[in-house]
């Protein structure tokens, strides 16, 4: 029994230390509050998702930084929507990864210098969200249909949505990072936002509804591209 009972022991802190390892390789770095507010004819409407920005860090150091949460859905009313999706139109490229830093940029923009991706857990207060920072933005004649998405100038928005419609602004909030993997809400911590599947249905579909749906945007979509990301990252 006593070698039983010490065999046991050793897993048991085999699978603690394991464990731990991946909590450290997979908790956030920071999490920030992503918001975006638009004038109608019916007033300011606004929504929010939270994202969180893990870093790469394994000990080959050979993947990347990543982004969990999903697009920002805006019911604008009317049968109306945007949606600001995961990625930035680079030209002819959609670029999926400086999502990622959004926030850091707009906090070093807002105070005049830059701030380190370490630093990046105790910025505080909510900084604008302007110029090429600002994340591609569509909308959708029917959200159950992805054939129906339009690309959405910021600048312009009533071109696509109508006249009375407007982006008011964009802003990030850093939030705290909570004790994840628990991060259920409260005084765990914000958790990621969910649910974007229940606006947008054709997303959880077989095939490429990505892919279409930012085809009939006329955005750019390349080979071996994983178009979901643009709306949801696990």
């Amino acid at each position: 029994m006593g070698t039983i009972s010490k065999w046991a022991g050793l897993l048991g802190l085999l699978a603690l230390l394991v464990g731990g390892d991946q909590i450290r390789i997979n908790r956030p770095d920071h999490k920030f509050r992503l918001t975006v507010e638009v004038t109608t004819p019916a007033g300011i409407k606004t929504a929010s998702g939270i994202l969180a920005v893990v870093p790469d860090r394994n000990y080959n150091r050979s993947g990347r930084t990543t982004m969990r949460g999903e697009a920002v859905f805006v019911d604008l009313g009317q049968g109306k929507n945007l949606v600001v999706l995961l990625a930035h139109q680079q030209g002819a490229k959609l670029d999926l990864d400086d999502i990622n830093y959004v926030a850091l940029r707009a906090y070093g923009i807002a105070r005049g210098s830059r701030v380190s991706f370490k630093d990046m857990s105790r910025q505080t207060g909510v900084v604008p969200v302007q110029g090429e920072l600002i994340p591609v933005l569509v909308s959708f004649g029917d959200p159950r249909d992805p054939k129906t998405a339009r690309l959405v100038d910021s600048g312009h928005a009533e071109a696509i949505l109508g006249d009375g419609y407007a982006i008011r602004g964009f802003s990030a909030e850093v939030v705290p990072n909570g004790f994840w993997p628990i991060d259920f809400g409260g005084a765990l911590g914000e958790p990621v936002t969910r649910g974007i599947e229940a606006r947008l249905p054709w997303l959880d579909a077989p095939g490429e509804t990505a892919a279409i749906a930012l085809k009939a945007a006329g955005l750019p979509v390349t080979g071996g591209m994983e178009a979901r990301e643009a709306f949801a990252r696990k």
